[in-house]
C-alpha cells in the first residue's frame, strides 16, 4: 500500500488555518457583523483606511512582539512615534535640511531609544516594563518641549506622498508593512538570530549554557522595536503633514493587544508572523467597525483592555495545562 503524503505547497497552509482557527473564526465573524451594522464597512474607501490603520499598529506590534517573545514588553512605541514626526519635521522646516534628512533622523532616534532601553534593560536588571514606561514618559515629555507643545506643521508635497502615496492601487503604508512583516518572518524562522529569540524567550539560563550571547539578543530587540517606532512616526507625520507631540497616545496599547491575539505568549519563547497579523487585523477592524457605527471612542479602549486580559488569561490557561502535561 502506497503512503499518500500532504502537498508540501499546502502544507504549511493547513497547519496556518488549522493553528489559529479560533482568531480566524472571530475576524470573520467581525467582518459579517461589522458589514452588516456599520456604514459602508466593504466599500473600497473604508477598506484602504482600514489598511492604513492596520499597517501602523503592524509597525508597532511586530517590535512589541520581539520583546514580548523575549518575556519582556516594550510601551515606549506611540510616545516614540510622537517624538520621531515632530523631529522629522523640524529638519527640514525649521532647520532647513532635506527632507531624506528628516526622515533619517526620525528614524534615528527611534533606533538611538531603542538602544538605550535596551542596554538599560540588559546590564541593570530593571524590569522592561519599568524602563520602558519611564522612556514612554521620557519621548512624550521631550516631544512636546522641543515643539513647544504644538503641532510642527508642514506643506512639502514630497513628505506628504511618503505616507499618503500609492504604488498602484496599493498605499504605500500598507507596502512598507507587508515589506517589514516579510523581513520579520525571514528573521524570526529562518536566521540563527530568531533561533536564538526563541531560545532565550523560552529558557534564558539554558540559552546562556548553550552559548546564545544574552546581551546582544536583547539590545537587538529592543533596538528593532524602536526603529519601527520611529519609522512609524515618520509615517505619521508624513500623513498629517505635521509631526503632532500628541499623537501615538495609546498605540502601545493596540500593539500589545495585536501582538497577545496573535497568539505571542507573555511567558516568552512563542509567537508567529501570521499570528501577528491576525491580531493587527482584528484590532484594525474593531477600531474601524466601531467608528462607523458611531460608537463613543471611549468604549474602545475598554474594549481592548478586556481583550488584552481575556488574551492573557486564555496564555496563562494554556501554559498552565502544558506544564501539567510534562
Amino acid at each position: 500500500m502506497k503512503k499518500t503524503t500532504s502537498n508540501p505547497i499546502l502544507r504549511p497552509i493547513q497547519t496556518y488555518f488549522r493553528q489559529n482557527a479560533g482568531t480566524l473564526a472571530a475576524l470573520f465573524a467581525m467582518c459579517v457583523l461589522f458589514s452588516l451594522l456599520g456604514n459602508n464597512f466593504l466599500s473600497r474607501t473604508n477598506i484602504v483606511n482600514l489598511l492604513r490603520t492596520c499597517a501602523t499598529n503592524c509597525f508597532l506590534a511586530i517590535g512589541v512582539q520581539l520583546t514580548i517573545i523575549l518575556a519582556g514588553i516594550d510601551l515606549t512605541g506611540g510616545a516614540l512615534a510622537a517624538l520621531s514626526g515632530v523631529i522629522c519635521v523640524m529638519t527640514f522646516e525649521t532647520f532647513g535640511l532635506p527632507v531624506y534628512m528628516g526622515i533619517f533622523f526620525g528614524i534615528a532616534i527611534g533606533i538611538l531609544v531603542g538602544v538605550i532601553n535596551g542596554v538599560v534593560i540588559t546590564y541593570t536588571g530593571i524590569h522592561p516594563f519599568v524602563v520602558t514606561l519611564a522612556m514612554q514618559s521620557i519621548c512624550r515629555g521631550v516631544a512636546y518641549l522641543i515643539a513647544n507643545g504644538s503641532p510642527v506643521t508642514t506643506m512639502n508635497r514630497s513628505f506628504g506622498s511618503f505616507g499618503t502615496g500609492y504604488l498602484g492601487p496599493i498605499p504605500l503604508p500598507v507596502v512598507y508593512m507587508l515589506i517589514f512583516l516579510v523581513i520579520d518572518f525571514f528573521l524570526l524562522n529562518k536566521s540563527k538570530t530568531g533561533r536564538h529569540t526563541f531560545a532565550v524567550g523560552g529558557n534564558e539560563i539554558a540559552a546562556r549554557f548553550s552559548g546564545v550571547n544574552i546581551r546582544k539578543i536583547k539590545i537587538l530587540a529592543w533596538t528593532i522595536s524602536g526603529a519601527l517606532a520611529g519609522f512609524c512616526g515618520v509615517v505619521l507625520a508624513a500623513r498629517l503633514s505635521s509631526g503632532q507631540p500628541s499623537t501615538g497616545e495609546g498605540y502601545e496599547t493596540d500593539a500589545i493587544a495585536a501582538s497577545v491575539l496573535g497568539g505571542t505568549s507573555f511567558f516568552g519563547g512563542t509567537g508567529t508572523v501570521g499570528g501577528l497579523v491576525i491580531g493587527v487585523l482584528i484590532i484594525g477592524v474593531i477600531s474601524n467597525g466601531l467608528n462607523l457605527m458611531h460608537v463613543n471612542s471611549y468604549w474602545q479602549y475598554v474594549l481592548k483592555g478586556i481583550i488584552i486580559i481575556a488574551a492573557v488569561n486564555f496564555d496563562m490557561i494554556k501554559q498552565r495545562r502544558q506544564n501539567q502535561a510534562k
